[in-house]
């Protein structure tokens, strides 16, 4: 006997006090319906209702078990409803990592995206350096992840490819100034700030192959200066860092690249074969927040790019 089934004929008669309506109600011949409510009550022996020739009225130890059948109903409804969320992606809990520098407007809408689409979902979020991302995924301690490009591992899949493109902050009062955009070759002999090689070797490697191929020779590549130092040296002239373009600080200014040679290469990545549907809502998310809020682009226009290994493509 489906009991659940069963329950719901017997509250529908409760309810309309009447074999016939309670029939009418459930789209079922009445003799069926009464059929049903006498193997109930066999089932569970105890008569439910007193019949007469006005109807059916609930017997004392019917109305009992009527309150807990609806209590009974109830709860299934909501565990099939929860079940259907965590089908769907919107319950349970995601845990997610992303890189820092992505900027707290991005974020901002990155939480309000995925929020507004999986409500019921909890969401554990961790800012983490480039390569520390890599592996919370590698190990499956993150769900998924937004990562920077190159990322030299196996066993990830990736979303959709947005670029960031780099310029050069430098101070108000260098000579390059003055200049609407720069060529990297312009910048031999400087001091260069780079992401630190300890948290992103892949970008470093990368950002550094590609100065060599346009013919800047810096005169030091400064990669262990933090956020406060870096700034400094900026600001004193004894430094540009190549950066994406932001509101430039006090003293400083942003100036971009001739021929857009430096970018970063961002996506969101999870461990193949482990991306359900809370992780598909985050990527979307992501992608939205990071192309509306974040300033980054699904192309470079008229300009070819860099190569890409096959593993990097999106799925």
């Amino acid at each position: 006997m489906d009991l659940l089934r069963h329950l719901h004929y017997f509250r529908a008669v409760a309810e309309e006090g009447h074999f016939g309506r309670a029939a009418a109600r459930l789209r079922i011949a009445q003799p069926s319906l009464s059929q049903r409510i006498q193997r109930l009550e066999r089932e569970l022996d105890v008569a439910l209702f007193d019949r007469g020739p006005r109807g059916a009225v609930l017997t004392p130890a019917g109305r009992v078990l009527l309150t807990a059948a609806e209590e009974l109903i109830e709860s299934t409804a909501r565990l099939l409803a929860t079940a259907a969320d965590l089908r769907t992606g919107r319950a349970g809990t995601l845990r997610a990592a992303v890189p820092p520098d992505l900027g707290p407007t991005a974020l901002a809408a990155l939480l309000t995206g995925f929020q507004a689409a999986s409500p019921g979902t909890r969401l554990d979020l961790r800012e983490l350096p480039v390569a520390a991302v890599v592996r919370e995924l590698t190990q499956h301690t993150a769900d998924i992840a937004i990562v920077r490009h190159p990322c030299p591992t196996t066993g990830l899949r990736f979303g959709p490819l947005l670029h960031q493109p780099l310029g050069v902050l430098l101070a108000a009062d260098s000579p390059h100034a003055h200049h609407r955009e720069l060529a990297l070759a312009e910048l031999t002999g400087r001091r260069l700030v780079l992401p630190a090689r300890s948290t992103a070797p892949a970008l470093h490697d990368e950002m550094l192959t590609t100065l060599a191929r346009h013919g800047c020779t810096p005169a030091e590549v400064l990669d262990r200066a933090g956020p406060d130092i870096a700034g400094a040296l900026v600001l004193t002239g004894a430094a540009v860092a190549l950066v994406p373009q932001t509101a430039p600080p006090p003293g400083t200014v942003w100036r971009p690249l001739t021929g857009t040679p430096l970018t970063w290469r961002t996506s969101t990545a999870w461990p193949a074969g482990r991306h359900g549907p809370a992780a598909r809502l985050f990527s979307e998310a992501a992608h939205t927040a990071l192309t509306e809020h974040g300033g980054l682009l699904t192309r470079l226009p008229d300009r070819p790019l860099f190569p890409r290994p096959a593993s990097e493509f999106p799925l």
